[in-house]
């Protein structure tokens, strides 16, 4: 397929290039031209040029307003992209700004399927993430072979809108779990005992998670250079409590992993990887 990809990011960047390990015929758009180096793709000018030059197009970019700008926006996709012709957005928006971008973009003739990803930056280095897609059962089907480069588990969730929700309920409970292990660890030091251990005795019981494996690890290390940056998880986390406000959900532990999120931020370490909560807690 003609394959256009937006959002050469640490995730963006090796998802495109699986597009193109699997034959397909990937052009890119950059906001900086910097971001480019290296990939040899052919860039087009701006986000109507890409899409006109292509069948699918991906977005993997940081804010609803972004996503807005470069699909709608004076220069977007919306005029550029054919009738029949589908965007595929991986960032992780809210799920009111999904749904806009599709109804705009249906008025034109052109499909949308919101499919944030989860599995972090080594999912998008080896091609394992886990895809949530909300949209079109047909349109998905369509360029499921495509989903197929980048992932190793697509579940369709519903309309438009849904996979932005299944995106929020699956960082409500990953970063919950990472404040549970930085609790965890701050215990274990605050008592005298070593972490490792105690990291080491939580992998082999019921508390075993992939959270425990990797963030656990950082904490013990005190390894705290991003993998996923915290201010991520921080927009994120406004993404999730405004959705349960609009649905009238309580969400008590959300509420509270949101503060230390907050007090991360404060400290000036949101460029730094989610580990960091353990330090919120010591600085506490």
């Amino acid at each position: 397929m003609k394959v256009g990809f937006i959002g050469l990011g640490v995730m963006g960047r090796p998802m495109a290039l699986h597009l193109k390990a699997a034959g397909h015929d990937v052009r890119v758009w950059a906001r900086r031209p910097e971001t480019l180096a290296g990939l040899d793709l052919p860039a087009a000018e701006t986000p109507a040029a890409l899409g006109a030059a292509c069948d699918v197009v991906f977005t993997m970019i940081t804010s609803s307003a972004d996503v807005e700008t470069v699909a709608l926006g004076e220069h977007g996709l919306i005029h550029g992209m054919a009738p029949g012709s589908v965007l595929i957005d991986c960032s992780t928006i809210s799920p009111e700004s999904a749904r806009n971008i599709a109804a705009k973009l249906a008025e034109k003739g052109i499909a949308m399927l919101d499919a944030p990803v989860s599995g972090g930056v080594q999912g998008a280095i080896d091609a394992t993430l886990a895809i949530m897609a909300g949209g079109d059962a047909g349109v998905l089907a369509r360029v499921r072979p495509l989903l197929d480069c980048l992932g190793r588990r697509i579940v369709h969730v519903g309309p438009n809108g849904a996979g932005q929700v299944a995106k929020a309920c699956n960082q409500m409970i990953m970063v919950a779990a990472i404040q549970a292990a930085a609790e965890a660890m701050r215990l274990a030091a605050a008592s005298g005992v070593d972490c490792g251990k105690v990291q080491q005795a939580l992998a082999g019981g019921s508390a075993a998670s992939r959270v425990l494996e990797v963030m656990g690890q950082r904490m013990v290390d005190r390894n705290f250079a991003a993998g996923i940056e915290a201010r991520l998880h921080h927009k994120d986390y406004g993404l999730v409590l405004e959705a349960a406000r609009r649905a009238g959900v309580p969400v008590p532990l959300t509420t509270a992993v949101a503060q230390q999120l907050n007090a991360l931020m404060a400290q000036g370490w949101g460029r730094d990887d989610t580990a960091s909560l353990l330090r919120v807690l010591e600085q506490q």
